[in-house]
C-alpha cells in the first residue's frame, strides 16, 4: 500500500468514527391522541402568550366534529387552552380544552 491511499483510508476512517459518535440516537415524538371538538364552535388560536397570559393570533372556527389530536398528559393547557392539530390542514394551535372530547372515536 502506497503512502496517499493509506492517508485517505486513515481521513475516513476518523471522519466516520467522528460522525458516529456525535450522531444521537432519534427521540420518538409523542402522536397525537385523536379525538373532535364537541362544542358547537371553538375559535383556534395560533399560540398562547404567557404575559397577557391568553392565547393570540386566531386562525379559523372549528366546529362540532373536527378531527383534532391533543395527548392528555404530555400536549400542554395553560389555563384551559389545550394544544392541538388541527387534521384537516395539519396545523398547531390552541382551543379550549373543555371543547375536546370523543378521545379515540376515529
Amino acid at each position: 500500500m502506497t503512502r496517499k491511499p493509506a492517508l485517505l483510508l486513515a481521513a475516513v476512517t476518523v471522519t466516520a468514527g467522528t460522525l458516529a459518535a456525535g450522531t444521537e440516537a432519534a427521540v420518538a415524538v409523542e402522536p397525537p391522541e385523536h379525538a373532535i371538538i364537541v362544542c358547537q364552535d371553538a375559535t383556534m388560536y395560533e399560540n398562547y402568550d404567557f404575559s397577557i397570559p391568553g392565547p393570540v393570533h386566531p386562525l379559523r372556527t372549528l366546529t362540532y366534529g373536527n378531527k383534532v389530536g391533543h395527548t392528555r398528559g404530555v400536549h400542554p393547557v395553560y389555563n384551559g387552552w389545550a394544544s392541538i392539530q388541527d387534521f384537516g390542514p395539519n396545523d398547531w394551535g390552541y382551543v379550549r380544552y373543555e371543547c375536546l372530547g370523543g378521545w379515540g372515536s376515529w
